[in-house]
């Protein structure tokens, strides 16, 4: 016998017996199907099927963390297969998760933690997911992913009772207790304010806003800390308002504020942590050194705050917890440094194609002073793939050298967070969606403040049919970069998929500040389809004063003219997004939706064949848009959207 931790599953087919007694040969089919699916993703997280128990399995994993992730996959590839056939052949399963000590024997594993895992799935909802308070503890600050707790229960031949909860799928529950939206508490979320430059020279402005950057990224890395995002950040930036008021704005409990003034060869930064309901200072510190000392200063600055937090919250008494690991030292070369943090700079600020293209070179420099200092390679890829997106560069070159990029950093250092996150996007872009899911979860793990692997899996999610998972995704992004304008735009267009109409109309008009074109093209897509036509005039105008060459104004501008019985103007648009496809431009989705607007089904039709082929499908607007909701009725449709379900290994 053999004795060892782990983690244990329970699934459950539901029904299945009084389905045997009923249809046999159809019990026996549905059992082959949900076997077929269930067991390659169980190898896929690293599970170890221990037996199947006919209607069911019990499963074995080294990690709560991997388990969880198996249990929500299992049931969002059920729900996919679900989706794909008639109510008579769907199925729904439980599954239940414990962890704890376990003894093997023949092949077999024994004890307690078997037999409360045994007890925790009969009370999970048929299509759900229950878990025990140890699992819970083990994961609930390392997914994105929403628990509700049940409470304590008592679970037969368990003598004592259980804490249990349920993991929120697809929107919240009213049943049990009160979910909350975030594991943490408020005093665990952390804004590390801009620095102020106080250096002579108005030139080294770029130094204190890269040294934000460097100790936002460091800062992230403290143990059960969440720290906001730069871009939601950055707004502060010589702001008059009071702690409190920038602690309220972004729901944060502490806040990291102070000054750099860079002279020559040496750097002096002053930093505080202030409690930021009471704006009392929890620890302050001065550092007067050489420049080559930059990174044992944030070294020092990250551990400060580990510790100066974890007495804040749990009281001075307290253990101190574990030290902070020092970071690893990527380049020597400090001029190669300075330019990434120049870099940084103007990749942050986002304001122009101009300011893209300068932080590019600067990341550039930086990698050809010191090959080897990997988060500059990063930079790189970040800025190539921004421009392609944007249209400023071709984007099969840029995906290409992105992709090249990443790959030798992260050969330098497999520990990026960003370098996996970036990746993610690559993957998602060119339909790898299983390698998408591996480097967004390792980006997550690496970093759980980063907001963008939260908008990879919301794409995901959406794109198989489970919107609501999708909106809990973005919602914990939001938490992470509440100013991110990509997460405020597919949050509004999603909870308006989901048939939440008046939240996203509140939505996109609170909003709507920050994100003016998407949102435009977003509510120029909602009033189309509610056949407002002078709604759609106001949302188009708007899309036209901003972007007037954009290939989504022409899109709304064409089918505008089209719906208001003037094609002569929606062909025009057509020929001038045809000649854009020419010259290599990824319009063809746009062009597919013009001829669709003109009742064109086959040209329709055919552009979506082409951009499934070029692996640009609009798969989010063919699945839930209003617009095209008797296109989804085609067969040819439904055709490329089973093609693209296998390709994500989506059953059905």
């Amino acid at each position: 016998m053999t004795r060892r931790l782990a983690a244990i599953m329970f699934t459950d087919l539901v029904g299945f017996t009084k389905l045997g007694q009923h249809d046999e040969e159809t019990a026996l089919r549905v059992r082959r199907e949900h076997q077929a699916l269930l067991r390659p993703l169980f190898a896929s997280f690293g599970g170890h099927e221990v037996k199947s128990l006919g209607d069911g399995f019990l499963v074995e994993f080294a990690s709560a963390v991997e388990a969880v992730k198996c249990a929500v996959e299992i049931q969002r590839a059920v729900a996919g297969r679900n989706a794909s056939v008639g109510p008579t052949e769907q199925f729904r399963l439980r599954v239940g998760l414990h962890s704890g000590d376990v003894v093997e024997e023949d092949g077999d594993i024994l004890g307690d933690a078997v037999n409360v895992a045994s007890r925790v799935e009969p009370l999970a909802e048929p299509g759900g997911i229950c878990l025990s308070g140890s699992v819970h503890e083990q994961v609930r600050n390392k997914l994105p992913i929403l628990f509700e707790r049940i409470g304590l229960r008592t679970l037969k031949n368990v003598e004592e009772p259980v804490e249990i909860y349920r993991v929120r799928l697809g929107g919240p529950r009213s049943t049990g207790g009160a979910p909350s939206p975030s594991p943490e508490p408020p005093n665990l979320r952390l804004a590390v304010l801009p620095l102020a430059n106080l250096s002579t020279e108005a030139a080294d402005e770029f130094f204190a806003d890269g040294l934000t950057d460097e100790l936002i990224a460091r800062t992230a890395q403290v143990p059960q800390v969440r720290v906001i995002s730069r871009t939601s950040v950055q707004r502060y930036k010589g702001s008059p308002k009071s702690i409190r008021e920038v602690g309220e704005e972004l729901d944060v409990g502490v806040a990291l504020e102070g000054s750099v003034r860079k002279s020559g060869d040496r750097v002096r930064i002053s930093v505080q942590l202030v409690d930021v309901r009471s704006e009392a200072h929890i620890w302050s510190m001065r550092y007067d050194r050489p420049f080559d000392d930059i990174f044992a200063i944030q070294d020092d600055i990250a551990g400060q705050i580990a510790s100066s937090i974890a007495a804040h919250v749990r009281g001075a008494r307290s253990a101190p917890g574990p030290p902070l690991a020092p970071a690893p030292v990527e380049t020597s070369d400090m001029e190669a440094y300075s330019l990434f943090l120049h870099g940084r700079q103007r990749f942050g600020e986002k304001g122009s194609i101009e300011s893209i293209r300068s932080a590019l070179a600067f990341f550039e420099e930086a990698v050809a002073r010191d090959p080897r200092f990997a988060r500059a390679r990063v930079g790189v890829a970040e800025t190539l793939l921004w421009l392609a997106t944007e249209g400023s560069t071709p984007f099969r070159n840029a995906e290409d050298r992105a992709l090249v990029e990443l790959r030798q950093a992260l050969a330098i250092n497999d520990a990026i967070a960003e370098a996996h996150s970036t990746l993610a996007a690559l993957h998602l872009g060119a339909d790898r969606f299983a390698e998408c899911r591996r480097e967004a979860h390792r980006a997550m793990e690496l970093n759980p403040s980063l907001a963008d692997p939260y908008r990879w899996l919301a794409q995901l999610a959406a794109g198989e049919g489970a919107i609501g998972e999708a909106i809990l995704l973005l919602e914990a992004a939001r938490k992470l970069d509440p100013e991110d304008v990509n997460v405020l735009s597919f949050l509004g267009r999603a909870l308006a998929y989901a048939g939440r109409e008046a939240e996203a109309l509140a939505f996109w008009d609170a909003t709507k500040s920050h994100v003016r074109f998407r949102t435009n093209a977003h509510l120029a897509e909602y009033y189309l389809g509610k056949g407002d036509l002078a709604k759609v005039e106001e949302a188009v105008r708007e899309m036209e004063r901003i972007r007037p060459s954009s290939a989504w104004t022409w899109l709304a501008r064409g089918t505008l003219a089209a719906r208001q019985g003037d094609p002569l103007t929606a062909r025009t648009y057509l020929r001038q997004l045809e000649e854009r496809s020419k010259q290599g431009e990824m319009v063809v989705f746009f062009i597919g939706f013009l001829h669709y607007a003109l009742g064109e089904i086959d040209p329709f039709v055919a552009a979506m064949e082409e951009a499934y082929r070029l692996r640009a499908l609009p798969l989010l607007e063919l699945l839930y848009s209003p617009l095209y909701a008797a296109a989804r009725a085609d067969p040819r449709i439904q055709d490329i959207l089973r093609r693209q379900r296998q390709d994500r290994g989506t059953p059905g």
